[in-house]
């Protein structure tokens, strides 16, 4: 029977040790988009690394060293429509890019996991980890500066509707909270809103914006006797 002829020990416990790594690699970097609350979180990262890891692993034992290089192009190829899965657009922002490419990355883990290159692997899992935590203050800083620019890819603004009495209030109150949050404002614009109120608005500066910490300014916003409501919005210009 050709399932005893493929009994090999040595080559399932090679198989084992090449599962576990893509296993507890795509854990690691499934754990930090988690936490993140990212689209692709844990299970998605380690079954992504695991795929990749039992093709090639598969492809290198019957296939040999050009039967997994073979499979490794289709793995490349295969992921990215996983990882389109994840990408979303919304209100004229595409979301989902780095939570793909980190799926993609896991994926990359895993290959090399398959290919028995597990120090490859270990070192891959740093660099992705590096690029998602130790470069995500860096961006921050950049996207929260001012443009010099007119014209910018993502406009980010933030609606303040309040009785046309405490107008003054209101922006006083509109331009502290964004201080506070460390999103400067490149200009405060004042509308008629019905007859007895107006609405603020305050367009930032950053092209680019926590939603988590927006949601909690605007929040704060809301409560104020002086904001009747708050909203923000991304758009897109050319």
């Amino acid at each position: 029977m050709q399932i005893v002829e493929n009994l090999n020990l040595a080559s399932a416990l090679d198989t084992c040790v090449s599962l576990a790594a893509a296993f507890v690699l795509g854990g690691i970097i499934g754990l930090e988009r988690q936490y993140r609350q990212r689209t692709a979180g844990l299970r998605t990262n380690v079954l992504g690394a695991l795929g990749s890891a039992i093709f090639v692993d598969m492809a290198n034992r019957l296939g040999g060293h050009d039967g997994a290089v073979h499979v490794v192009a289709y793995v490349v190829s295969g992921i990215g429509f996983l990882g389109a899965g994840v990408i979303m657009r919304e209100e004229g922002n595409v979301r989902g890019l780095n939570t793909a490419a980190t799926l993609w990355g896991s994926a990359a883990v895993g290959a090399c996991a398959g290919a028995d290159l597990i120090v490859e692997a270990i070192l891959a899992t740093v660099f992705v980890l590096a690029a998602n935590t130790l470069l995500r203050p860096v961006v921050n800083r950049i996207n929260r500066q001012p443009m010099d620019t007119n014209a910018v890819e993502v406009t980010n603004t933030v609606y303040v509707i309040a009785p046309r009495t405490r107008q003054k209030e209101a922006m006083q109150r509109l331009e502290a909270a964004l201080e506070t949050a460390d999103y400067p404002t490149r200009g405060l614009v004042v509308h008629a809103f019905g007859e007895d109120a107006v609405e603020i608005e305050a367009v930032l500066a950053a092209t680019a914006i926590e939603g988590a910490q927006m949601d909690a300014v605007i929040q704060e916003l809301s409560s104020l006797d002086c904001v009747s409501q708050a909203f923000w919005s991304p758009s897109t210009t050319e």
